[in-house]
C-alpha cells in the first residue's frame, strides 16, 4: 500500500512528515546552514554568536568579515606581479617613474603603482620600402629590414607616444639622405654594403636625438633596383660594364706576364753592362800595373828593354801576315818572297821537299842568300812535320 494512500501507514513518508519533531529525519535546512557557518566566520573576526537565533546582527557581522576576506584577496593578487627573463619592466606610482624591474617575482602597491612590461631582449624587426631619388636624379626601389631592441625601457615607455611609428619615420629620413648622397651605379651595385651602414649609423644617430631608447643592431638591404620602366635598360649597362671589366681583366693579366719579363731583361742587360765594366776596369787595371812593372824594367835597361819590346811588337804585328820582309844586311833593298803561295804547295806536296818559285830571281847574292835561309827553314819545318 502507498504511503499517501488513505489508511497508508504515514511512518513510511520520505519526507519525515510524520516525524516533524526529529531533526535528523528531514532534509538539512538552508537558512540555518547559512546561518552557521556566518556565525563561525564571525567568530573568527571577533563576532559573538547569539546562541543560535539567526538574528540580523550575526548576518551582517559575517558579510562584512567575508567582504573583508574578499578584498584583502584582491590586494594580496594584484599586488604580485611577474617579470619574464626577456622582459624588463618599469613602475609608476602616481603617475611619476619609479623604477625599473628586472626579471623575477615583484611587488606594487595596487590602484597606486601602474606597470609596463616589454621585451627587451629580443630582437624586432622593421622594414621598409620606397622610391628613393639618387644623386644624379635617378629613381631606384629600396627595400630593407631595420633589426633592433629596446635599450633603455624607460625612455621607449615614456618618452615617445609611438615608438614604432617614430621608428618608421626616422628610417625613411636616413634612407632618403643617404641615397640621395649617392649614384644609381652605386646604390645597385657595390654601394649597397656601405649604404646599409651609412643607414644604419644615420638612424641610430636620429634616434638617440629623440630619445627613444631604441638600439638599433643591423640595417639589411634586401633588395635595390631600378624602376620596371627602365629595368631592362639597366641591365643593358651593366651588361656593357661587365663586359668592359672581362676586358681590363685580360689587359691586365697581359700587363702582369709581360711586364716581369722585360725587367728580367732590363736587370739581365744591366748585370751584363756591369760585368763589362768590372772586366774592362779590372783589363784596364792590369795593363797599367804590367806599364808599370816594364817601366821599372826600362828604367833599370833602357836599351835593351826598347829592343825587346820593338822585337814584340813586330812579332805581333806581322805575326797575322802571310808576306815576308827579309833584310839584305847594309843593303837599302828589300826582296819580297810570296811565302803564301810557297807554303801553300809545300801542303799540296810535303815530300817533294822544299819548293823553289821559278819566278824568284836567284842571280843576285842577297836573293842567294834568302833562298839559302828559306831552304833551311823548309827542312826543319819538314822535320817537325815529319816527327
Amino acid at each position: 500500500m502507498a504511503w499517501n494512500e488513505p489508511g497508508g501507514n504515514n511512518n513510511q513518508d520520505p519526507w519525515g512528515s510524520g516525524r516533524r519533531g526529529n531533526k535528523n529525519d528531514g532534509p538539512p535546512d538552508l537558512d540555518e546552514v547559512i546561518r552557521k557557518g556566518l556565525e563561525k566566520v564571525g567568530g573568527l573576526f571577533g563576532g559573538k554568536p547569539r546562541g543560535g537565533s539567526s538574528g540580523g546582527g550575526g548576518v551582517s557581522g559575517g558579510v562584512v568579515a567575508i567582504i573583508i576576506v574578499v578584498l584583502v584577496l584582491l590586494a594580496a593578487s594584484s599586488s604580485v606581479f611577474r617579470v619574464d627573463e626577456k622582459e624588463n619592466a618599469i613602475v609608476l606610482r602616481f603617475g611619476k617613474y619609479l623604477d625599473t624591474r628586472q626579471p623575477g617575482l615583484q611587488f606594487k602597491i595596487p590602484l597606486i603603482d601602474q606597470v609596463f612590461i616589454e621585451e627587451v631582449t629580443s630582437v624586432r624587426n622593421q622594414k621598409k620600402k620606397g622610391h628613393m631619388l639618387t644623386e644624379d636624379e635617378n629613381i631606384v626601389d629600396i627595400d630593407l629590414t631595420v633589426q633592433y631592441v629596446i635599450g633603455d625601457l624607460r625612455k621607449y615607455t615614456l618618452v615617445m607616444r609611438d615608438p614604432v611609428t617614430t621608428l618608421d619615420f626616422a628610417i625613411d629620413s636616413a634612407l632618403r639622405h643617404e641615397v640621395g648622397s649617392e649614384s644609381m651605379d652605386k646604390v645597385l651595385t657595390e654601394g649597397r654594403a656601405i649604404l646599409a651602414i651609412n643607414v644604419q649609423d644615420r638612424l641610430q644617430r636620429y634616434l638617440d636625438f629623440y630619445g627613444s631608447g631604441i638600439e638599433v643592431k643591423k640595417v639589411n638591404i634586401n633588395a635595390a633596383q631600378p624602376p620596371a620602366a627602365v629595368k631592362s635598360a639597366f641591365e643593358e649597362v651593366q651588361r656593357a660594364k661587365e663586359d668592359e671589366q672581362k676586358v681590363i681583366n685580360r689587359a691586365q693579366a697581359y700587363k702582369n706576364q709581360v711586364v716581369p719579363e722585360a725587367r728580367g731583361k732590363a736587370q739581365r742587360v744591366i748585370e751584363e753592362a756591369k760585368a763589362y765594366r768590372d772586366q774592362v776596369i779590372a783589363q784596364a787595371e792590369g795593363e797599367t800595373q804590367r806599364f808599370l812593372k816594364v817601366l821599372e824594367i826600362y828604367e833599370s835597361a833602357p836599351a835593351v828593354t826598347r829592343e825587346r819590346l820593338y822585337i814584340d811588337t813586330m812579332e805581333k804585328v806581322l805575326s797575322g801576315s802571310s808576306k815576308v820582309l827579309v833584310d839584305q844586311g847594309q843593303g837599302n833593298n828589300i826582296m819580297y818572297l810570296p811565302l803564301d803561295k810557297m807554303l801553300n804547295r809545300a801542303d799540296a806536296a810535303p815530300a817533294a821537299g822544299a819548293i823553289i818559285p821559278r819566278n824568284v830571281d836567284t842571280g843576285s847574292s842577297g836573293s842567294s842568300r834568302a833562298v839559302e835561309d828559306f831552304r833551311s827553314r823548309n827542312e826543319i819545318l819538314s822535320r817537325s812535320r815529319g816527327q
